[in-house]
């Protein structure tokens, strides 16, 4: 990745990414691709790349794009509305992803968190790769980073209302540097 990669660069890698797992996506769907950066406007190391095909009152289906080395910062889905929270289940397409929740930390993590790592606190390492498959519970803590590869996730959850999710980090506001 660039030193200061262009929010239009990181969207291409992103489609790249999809392109090279074999999802195919309609020049519509290409072009409603977010790139979020969560406030943060470094999308080299905090950010995630998302396609949403669904997001109905009873289910979401969505891609994740983890570019390497890029992270999603630690949240949760608590309840809302009478609902327990969002439960997601994360199948890496492709690439490899670290996903972190909570639980017995692990001893020697393949991935570091990046800066600001007191907004970390979800130490059990998943790690994610081709194929394999995790489901998150509601309200539980959790964060991701691509590897080298970089990752393309999807997601099958509950309904998803982004701003209902609560960022360990304080600074982290979801609904900024959102570009399609």
């Amino acid at each position: 990745m660039t030193a200061d990669p262009t929010r239009e660069t990181v969207k291409q890698r992103a489609l790249d990414l999809i392109a090279d797992a074999g999802i195919v996506l309609t020049e519509d769907e290409q072009s409603d691709l977010e790139v979020v950066d969560f406030g943060f406007n470094d999308l080299e190391t905090i950010g995630t790349q998302i396609h949403t095909y669904v997001n109905t009152d009873r289910y979401c289906a969505k891609e994740l794009v983890q570019l390497p080395g890029q992270t999603c910062p630690e949240h949760r889905h608590p309840p809302f509305d009478g609902t327990p929270g969002k439960q997601e289940t994360f199948r890496c397409r492709a690439g490899t992803v670290s996903l972190f929740v909570e639980g017995e930390p692990t001893d020697e993590p393949t991935v570091e968190p990046p800066s600001r790592e007191e907004h970390y606190t979800a130490a059990k390492e998943i790690v994610l790769e081709a194929g394999d498959q995790y489901t998150i519970p509601p309200d539980t803590n959790h964060w991701f980073k691509g590897h080298d590869e970089g990752a393309v996730i999807s997601e099958f959850s509950s309904t998803s209302v982004d701003e209902k999710d609560v960022f360990t980090d304080p600074k982290v506001d979801r609904l900024s540097g959102i570009d399609y």
